[in-house]
């Protein structure tokens, strides 16, 4: 096996509504705004599925403060742009609620070819995440840090779970973005894979079979980019603020991290089943923080914090030799004292019942520049 050198680099996307400041619904004014944020030749910007819908990029990143300041860059020109066009951006994983029906098609080939392919899959695929890549160029390492990290998911999702409204209602989830993102048939947990090559095994099965037309559109909850040689992960919403962010990202690392010194170590660890997996991501989308969640170790459900204070444990000594224990353990703590996204969403809600107001608090969280 060979040894990672350097630094484990970070990336992240993330996902932006863009609102209408006039009525809070979706705007599907994205060209324009992407047209406009070329004066802005340092943030890497682009469109997505929906007009309603902008993405951006961070540079590569060494370490947790060029994250934070990458994404509170991009987030203020963003935002500080679109209030130029009457516009807002917003982090959510879905938009409280604007109607799928409303929205338009990006004007792209592969956009186009996927709502022919999909139908309504596509024209309702509203929803916004945020996908986190971690630098490993050895793709059999890379497979095995995903055994090793697929575990870990669920409680992922469950800091980071925000979109519990859809079309104007309250859909009783923390993540229903999840639930609308599963419905298509490459998304969900991976599978274990033993090999590298078992993986391109299947890959090219599903090219070969006409699922897919390349390996870019397996949608897993954590996969192989092919873009970059990073690992992706793709289960959480996106977070409404920056620090959530970041603490997602430190998180991440530190997982993949412990993953490949487990490699060395030849440490065992849990091959579960696909569909175990399944569930457990269920019950971290549906319940979020203040449920049980599966702990696929022990095959027991067990309260969201304590599976969350496992896998802070599992990863506490990566985040020590990063200089980032504190900083990640501190805000993971205030997440559990305040609420994810979903639950900071549904106490606005509860004050006025007014959607409005849940929309503007969205606004002004994503606002927030640490």
């Amino acid at each position: 096996m060979s040894s990672h050198s350097g630094v484990w680099t970070i990336g992240v996307e993330e996902e932006y509504q863009i609102i209408d400041l006039h009525t809070r619904a979706l705007s599907s004014d994205a060209e324009a705004l992407l047209k406009a944020m070329k004066a802005h030749p340092n943030i890497t910007v682009q469109t997505e599925l929906q007009r309603s819908q902008i993405e951006i990029s961070t540079p590569i990143c060494q370490n947790l403060s060029e994250v934070r300041t990458a994404l509170c860059y991009a987030r203020q020109n963003l935002i500080q742009q679109a209030r130029t066009m009457n516009l807002g951006i917003a982090a959510a994983g879905t938009h409280p609620f604007s109607p799928w029906d409303e929205q338009i098609l990006s004007p792209s080939s592969r956009y186009t070819v996927m709502e022919q392919k999909y139908q309504q899959l596509t024209r309702e695929q509203v929803i916004f995440g945020c996908h986190i890549h971690v630098g490993c160029r050895d793709r059999d390492d890379a497979i095995q840090i995903a055994n090793r990290a697929r575990i870990w998911l669920a409680p992922l999702l469950a800091l980071t779970a925000n979109s519990p409204y859809w079309q104007g209602k309250d859909t009783g989830y923390t993540s229903f973005r999840t639930e609308l993102w599963w419905r298509w048939p490459m998304a969900g947990p991976p599978a274990h894979f033993t090999t590298y090559a078992d993986y391109q095994t299947l890959v090219q099965a599903l090219v070969s079979n006409r699922s897919i037309d390349d390996s870019t559109h397996i949608y897993w909850d954590i996969r192989l980019s092919e873009r970059f040689p990073t690992i992706e992960f793709r289960i959480m919403d996106v977070c409404l603020t920056v620090q959530e962010t970041v603490m997602l990202t430190g998180i991440i690392r530190a997982l993949v991290q412990t993953c490949y010194q487990q490699i060395h170590l030849q440490s065992c660890y849990a091959q579960t089943p696909t569909e175990i997996l399944r569930n457990a991501h269920w019950r971290a989308a549906r319940y979020g923080l203040e449920g049980e969640l599966i702990d696929v170790s022990t095959n027991s459900l067990v309260a969201a914090p304590l599976l969350i204070k496992k896998l802070l444990d599992f990863v506490r000594p990566a985040l020590e030799e990063n200089g980032e224990w504190e900083e990640i353990s501190t805000s993971v703590q205030t997440v559990l004292q305040m609420g994810n996204g979903a639950t900071r969403q549904r106490q606005i809600y509860q004050k006025n019942s007014s959607m409005i107001d849940v929309v503007d608090f969205i606004l002004k969280e994503t606002a927030q520049i640490a």
